[in-house]
């Protein structure tokens, strides 16, 4: 399959209120646990950076090493020297709710100068529930947040508390994109009008840029692609400038797209999973003017954040797929070609030890982070385990 391409100048790689002082001092590993676990291509060390998180959905890195981390119960929170803080002030107006809460996390191009974020969360209106972006700043004692504005809300909301996506990847010139799921009502994601069931991109204040393939009419103008069921995966290949996208199938059916502007991908037209019901979905697995996934899964791993593998630490897996994945409790990593795209094996790490994986993020410095999908969620970092006798 050819490469689709997002313009390579454009893109870069992207509440539990008041917890208790000894809650607080269990969230603190002061000495990470760890251990090693043998791949195909290395040996990974695995370090527990932090425990007692409640459900975390998004990791981010930032440049002084420390990182924020979202809890889907409404609290952001940073990391440093492997002490959590408590929950930084001045979030939106989050609902948490069903599926929905505070999501994906990430930071501006200029964050360094800036200080900068992104926060994707559901918000309520009088219709009900719906999915929304904030930018904000983040004070330099990441205590709090100030200048903080909803820069895009949904234009549909409903009292359905599923598939509101939503990850968050960020592109060198500013501009954002982003995902929303069908939330829940297929037909949706098909509406070229309704922002769900889609990727979409927008600026830093929220404007919709002058090249989006819908900007002059034809759909929403946020709009990037549509026919996605519920993506929670969004990665930009930062040396070949593809965007990827992963997201839920049904029953079967997960799929791995790389979006491209004004394209369909077919939810739920086609699928090559069925209704949990057994029932077939739509036309079968093609059909003309709808795209085909870079790779699907059938049984479902139930995918959740993906990267780009693109760093010094695991020079094996450069340019490879890393998909976090509820179901089995693992981490896919998925060798590509570097000439056509194609999927050519697939590796799956920590099965069942680690828990429920639900985001990934690769480190400046090329290690692996990773959040699980836990009442008493960790932040995981995988690194290259030390040659026996170094």
């Amino acid at each position: 399959m050819a490469h689709i391409r997002t313009p390579a100048r454009q893109l870069n790689t992207r509440a539990r209120i008041g917890f208790s002082a000894a809650l607080l001092l269990a969230m603190t590993l002061s000495a990470p646990a760890q251990e090693t676990i043998p791949t195909q291509e290395v040996d990974v060390e695995v370090q527990i950076l932090a425990t007692g998180l409640d459900y975390p959905w998004g990791v981010e890195p930032l440049p002084d090493g420390s990182l924020l981390v979202t809890e889907r119960s409404g609290a952001l929170r940073l990391i440093r020297d492997g002490q959590v803080s408590g929950p930084i002030a001045g979030l939106p107006d989050i609902a948490v709710a069903g599926q929905g809460g505070l999501l994906d996390v990430a930071t501006a191009a200029d964050f360094a100068t800036s200080r900068t974020i992104f926060l994707s969360y559901s918000t309520r209106n009088d219709n009900g529930l719906g999915t929304a972006i904030a930018r904000a700043r983040l004070a330099e004692d990441a205590t709090a947040l100030s200048d903080v504005q909803e820069i895009f809300r949904m234009n549909r909301f409903t009292s359905v508390g599923r598939h509101f996506g939503s990850r968050i990847a960020v592109a060198q010139d500013g501009t954002l994109f982003f995902t929303i799921g069908d939330r829940g009502e297929s037909e949706r994601a098909q509406d070229m009008n309704d922002h769900a069931g889609a990727v979409l991109r927008i600026t830093t204040s929220g404007a919709v840029p002058a090249d989006n393939p819908f900007a002059n009419g034809g759909g929403a103008a946020e709009l990037w692609s549509k026919g996605h069921r519920n993506p929670q995966g969004l990665d930009i290949d930062p040396k070949t400038g593809i965007l990827y996208s992963v997201e839920h199938g049904a029953r079967g059916g997960d799929e791995i797209n790389r979006p491209e502007p004004g394209k369909n991908y077919g939810w739920p037209e086609i699928s090559y999973g069925r209704h949990y019901s057994g029932a077939e979905i739509g036309m079968g697995t093609t059909a003309e003017g709808f795209q085909q996934p870079v790779h699907y899964w059938d049984p479902s791993i139930a995918p959740g954040g993906m990267a780009v593998y693109r760093g010094d630490m695991f020079p094996e897996w450069d340019g490879d797929l890393l998909v976090a994945a509820l179901k089995f409790q693992l981490l896919v990593r998925l060798d590509l070609d570097d000439e056509t795209g194609e999927v050519l094996s697939e590796e799956r790490l920590l099965k069942g030890t680690y828990g429920r994986i639900r985001d990934v993020r690769v480190a400046p410095d090329g290690s692996v982070l990773l959040a699980t999908d836990e009442d008493n969620g960790s932040i995981l970092r995988l690194s290259r385990a030390p040659i026996s006798g170094d």
